[in-house]
């Protein structure tokens, strides 16, 4: 066995799960991209992938497998950079463990991320929204079940991985009524809701019937609900609510798009971007001025309080020789 698999497997058991104690996502996706990456390397090198060492993945190497995965698999430029990122965390760790191969190591690291357009974030009106949640039919369990979900996804910000996890007894109806979720990096974060979400969250409570500790939401059977499921519902009642609000079917709508809908109703609201950053779980508030670009009443009302392009330009200059004395203070 070559020094690379050791080195793997520690990265795995002693770096994420025991020091950084990584979530169950965070690890998938660097499980994903090294295997991907082992992969390309043994038919690269023509050995197998427990046979390769940690000089086979030099910064060539490195640098085809990011070429094969936009050109091949056809990943964008933000996958790219996000297998990049993984692979950069492993060679971070080699680093400390093998000091012989500290070269190679070096020039992996140096390898850029890849610059990439940044688009205006997608997020629902309010017409479009309430046409989204009349969708599911409240006649049955799964409608009723998707309408508290969604709304409460789109009044909290919640991530869908968030929503999911939820257990019974991170509601909290009482006063002060909010939800407690465990973030992303493992963040505590708790979220405020509303008088009418807490009535919607009481009447599902009392037909999920579920013990504290079980999912809130769940399918029929009691088991935990997908990532992929709840964006399969999702669609669905994005095709049921579009022909009556037709400017649904223009937009590609996601979870995450409701993510951004409650971001952007916080802000048209007058909430400021640094809370909002909390509210969201933004490691970093600048994440959050991707909402100020994003909406065009903003922009217009600071619009309206410039100078017309016809006014002349000038500067007051008061007539009363009091005033003109403070002025000049």
């Amino acid at each position: 066995m070559t020094g690379l698999a050791p080195t793997l497997q520690a990265f795995f058991t002693e770096r994420l799960i025991r020091q950084r104690q990584a979530s169950p996502h965070t690890l998938a996706a660097y499980r994903d991209t090294l295997r991907l990456l082992l992969v390309f390397a043994s038919e690269k090198r023509g050995v197998e992938p427990s046979k390769l060492d940690i000089g086979d993945l030099d910064a060539p190497l490195v640098g085809a497998f990011l070429d094969h995965l936009e050109k091949q698999r056809r990943n964008s430029a933000r996958t790219r950079n996000a297998r990049l990122a993984a692979v950069r965390s492993l060679f971070r760790y080699a680093a400390l463990r093998h000091p012989e191969h500290a070269a190679i190591i070096e020039r992996v690291l140096a390898i850029p991320r890849k610059r990439f357009d940044r688009r205006i974030v997608t997020f629902l009106i309010e017409p479009e929204l309430e046409a989204l949640l009349r969708a599911p039919d409240r006649s049955t369990w799964t409608g009723r079940r998707d309408h508290t979900l969604l709304t409460l996804a789109a009044q909290t910000g919640l991530r869908v991985s968030e929503l999911i996890g939820l257990r019974i007894s991170d509601l909290h109806l009482s006063t002060g009524a909010h939800v407690s979720c465990m973030g992303k990096g493992r963040k505590m974060r708790i979220t405020p809701i509303t008088s009418g979400m807490v009535d919607l969250l009481r009447v599902w409570l009392t037909e999920r019937a579920g013990q504290p500790a079980e999912r809130l939401f769940a399918t029929q059977s009691g088991m935990p609900l997908s990532r992929d499921a709840v964006e399969r519902r999702l669609a669905k009642y994005i095709d049921i609510a579009t022909p009556f609000f037709p400017s649904l079917g223009q937009k590609t709508v996601s979870m995450h798009v409701l993510r951004h809908t409650a971001a952007m109703r916080l802000l048209r609201a007058g909430i400021e971007t640094s809370v909002i950053a909390l509210w969201l779980g933004h490691e970093q508030v600048e994440t959050t001025n991707i909402y100020l670009h994003a909406d065009m009443e903003i922009k217009e009302r600071a619009l309206a309080t410039t100078a017309p392009a016809a006014a002349t330009p000038g500067r007051f200059r008061p007539n009363d020789k009091l005033l003109a004395f403070l002025e000049a203070l």
